[in-house]
């Protein structure tokens, strides 16, 4: 994924670009509404709501049909207005952690409601149900499965799983990505959900 992040501000940015980085995303940081509206294209846009100059981002919002999140002032009701105007998809208080704004990120642009079967998961309130039958699971539960299944089929690397349901500093137990596995299959109903592919990975399938 390719970032455009909008912000004159470099103790937003720059940690912001590093953050980023480790989770495999390239950010292309400019200043102004002006260079923005020179950037090449990018997947997704990051504006700082406090930027003097947007005129570049009202024009590009005129022509380019992708995500926007602002970044805003906790409760600056001035900064969401803005927001509305340009067509923010979304909306994430400073100081911004990156973690979230990762999940924001992979969650705007995306239909709500995934399917895979009869399996379906509702990103805006983190419901998951097989057969229609709701399944609780904990909140590492559900990114795992939410991961898996942004592309069913295909087998996701266990390093990358391990990177973005539990960070790329993550140093805990070896075993932990394995047990959240077996715990996930037993809510699913059926381990066929989830099949491993020894030394590579996993992926979401519907079981036979």
């Amino acid at each position: 994924m390719r970032v455009l992040l909008v912000a004159h501000d470099e103790s937003i940015a720059e940690p912001l670009v590093g953050g980023l980085a480790d989770y495999g995303i390239v950010a292309e940081h400019v200043t102004s509404g002006a260079a923005a509206l020179a950037a090449r294209p990018a997947d997704l846009v990051l504006l700082d709501a406090g930027l003097p100059d947007i005129d570049g981002i009202q024009a590009r919002r005129r022509t380019d049909d992708i995500p926007l999140i602002m970044l805003t002032a906790p409760g600056d009701d001035a900064e969401r207005i803005l927001g509305t105007a340009l067509g923010a998809d979304d909306y994430l208080p400073k100081p911004v952690v990156v973690r979230e704004l990762v999940d924001r990120m992979r969650a705007v642009g995306r239909p709500p409601v995934r399917a895979c079967g009869p399996l379906t998961i509702d990103v805006r309130t983190h419901e998951v149900r097989v057969h229609k039958i709701p399944i609780s699971l904990s909140p590492k539960e559900y990114d795992l499965l939410a991961l898996l299944a942004d592309v069913p089929g295909a087998v996701v690397a266990r390093r990358q799983i391990l990177d973005r349901v539990w960070g790329p500093r993550f140093a805990g137990p070896g075993r932990t990505l394995d047990f959240h596995v077996a715990s996930l299959r037993r809510k699913l109903g059926d381990p066929g959900w989830i099949e491993n592919r020894r030394g590579v990975g996993f992926r979401l399938a519907v079981p036979a």
